[in-house]
């Protein structure tokens, strides 16, 4: 998401960089590195920070070389699925580091917004406002179920003031969570504005089924807490230009699916069958992702429909990956399996199966049914967060239905839930000109980034008060700051934005 939406921010006008740790395979992928400046002090020691350029879109970015902290296998676990114990010093360097840059470092542009990024970043307001940073502050939720939750303790030892972990009944200000020190937390309380990657989801986080323990934190915060959906890279994402698959097709020229089907019926060893109806699964093998129940689901499914077949790719939980492979094992030619994530067979994935089955306890947003409905794969899909916003659910008694569907929405989280919703997919895959009709309004829904950076720049000039020329309504860079032209166009679309929200939150908590 960070660095799709840092290329948008560039198109749009915005002077925008992206930091990050330099991970190794950062540095491997960087085009045009160079070392820009040297930080001492930070919590987890001494830095190099060094310049270089998104290798696809440009964009550019500093990498915080700590190679003590982040030259090792994996990004925030080690090979075998645990927690780095220093994930609290390794991230608070990369906040500190965030904000020296935005107090002023030599050689790189001072910002005047400080978009930080889920519990990783959370530490970055919190360091802000104690260092008196001009900088405006954005944190964006992406999946309030991991909170960067560590010892109490360690709070002195990164720099936290002791006033600031107390309970939180003694300070508002506060990090302190359930006698923890919680990175998430700090993004929350001392940002200038909150976010979340869909309207729905900004909404459901308020209350104690989505919360994870949060909810209350939120609630205090509301006032600054708003949703916007993420985007794709149409450019990436794109059948007609796609050199992963077996052959381009687009909304107006279907024709090359079905040898993207008979590739992915191929790839995953199942039989070659041209009108078996072909469900893919490509997600995190976990219990958010219903991991658990749509293990029991298949094997109902396979027996009421006998030519469904299931191609399933992904990685997760050790024990929904070995039933997974057993169902592949029990049902030879019906269910083919791959452990692993490869950027190429995801391609084949959206591009050959005829529906995406994404089930979900929660879900900020997802991108995995943005990327199956541009391949005109139809989505079979929890209705929570984020798929609820971007799926429009198939319901033929409406007479409007086929000129906006989009794919199949289910409530609940029970085996015959899925098979349910998979039935009504499949009901309407036996009507071709239904299909066709689903798949053209998949293909054509627009999921690019242009609308939801709009959104975000127009947050961004409130936070700012810019105050640009009437009737240019242009993005443009000027020094120091992005500006817009008409600052109470973009606090109209905040304050309409707004209304609806509220209006939700008080309907999400009278349900709750």
């Amino acid at each position: 998401m960070v660095s799709a939406y840092a290329a948008a921010l560039r198109d749009a006008g915005v002077d925008v960089s992206i930091l990050m740790p330099a991970y190794p395979s950062a540095l491997e992928r960087a085009v045009d590195i160079a070392p820009v400046a040297r930080m001492t002090g930070l919590p987890g020691g001494d830095a190099r920070l060094l310049r270089g350029r998104m290798p696809d879109t440009g964009v550019t970015v500093l990498l915080l070389q700590m190679d003590h902290l982040f030259a090792r296998e994996g990004l925030y676990r080690d090979p075998q699925g645990r927690d780095y114990l220093d994930n609290l010093t390794r991230f608070a360097s990369l906040a500190a580091a965030a904000t020296r840059v935005a107090r002023g470092v030599r050689n790189v542009r001072r910002p005047d917004i400080v978009h930080a990024h889920d519990w990783h970043a959370g530490l970055t307001p919190l360091y802000m406002r104690l260092a008196g940073v001009a900088a405006k502050s954005v944190f964006t939720i992406h999946n309030l179920a991991f909170q960067g939750n560590h010892p109490l303790a360690m709070g002195g030892w990164i720099g936290v003031p002791p006033e600031l972990l107390v309970p939180a009944l003694s300070d508002e200000r506060s990090i302190e969570f359930y006698g923890s020190l919680s990175m998430m937390k700090a993004g929350i309380v001392h940002a200038d504005r909150v976010t979340t990657v869909s309207r729905r989801y900004a909404r459901e986080i308020l209350t104690p089924q989505f919360g994870h323990g949060m909810e209350g934190v939120l609630q205090a915060q509301a006032a600054k807490l708003c949703g916007i959906v993420n985007g794709i890279d149409m450019s990436v994402w794109n059948p007609a230009r796609d050199e992963y698959i077996a052959r381009a097709y687009s909304v107006d020229d279907t024709a090359g699916k079905q040898a993207c089907k008979r590739e992915l019926q191929q790839a995953f060893g199942l039989t070659r069958e041209p009108f078996a109806p072909l469900v893919a699964i490509g997600s995190r093998l976990t219990e958010q992702k219903l991991a658990d129940v749509a293990i029991r689901a298949l094997p109902m499914l396979l027996e009421q429909h006998p030519r469904l077949q299931f191609a399933i790719l992904g990685q997760g939980e050790r024990a929904f990956e070995h039933a997974m492979q057993e169902l592949a094992a029990a049902w030879p030619g019906r269910v083919g399996v791959q452990i692993d994530y490869d950027e190429r067979r995801a391609h084949m994935l959206h591009a050959g199966a005829d529906m995406l089955l994404h089930g979900s306890r929660f879900e900020p947003c997802g991108l995995t049914q943005l990327y199956a409905m541009r391949y005109g794969t139809i989505p079979v899909a929890s209705r929570v967060g984020g798929l609820a916003d971007t799926i429009v659910d198939y319901a033929p008694h409406e007479a409007r239905d086929e000129d906006c569907a989009t794919g199949f929405l289910f409530d609940g989280q029970h085996p015959h839930d899925i098979v349910h919703a998979v039935g009504r997919a499949l009901a309407a895959f036996a009507q071709p000109s239904s299909w066709h009709a689903l798949q053209r309004n998949a293909m054509s829904r627009d999921s690019s980034w242009e609308v939801s950076t709009s959104n975000y720049l127009a947050l961004y000039a409130d936070l700012v008060d810019a105050r640009p020329a009437v009737h240019d309504t242009r993005v443009r860079k000027t020094p120091g700051r992005v500006r817009t032209a008409n600052a109470a166009g973009a606090r109209q679309v905040r304050r309409g934005r707004d209304e609806a929200f509220n209006a939700g939150v008080e309907e999400m908590v009278r349900s709750a």
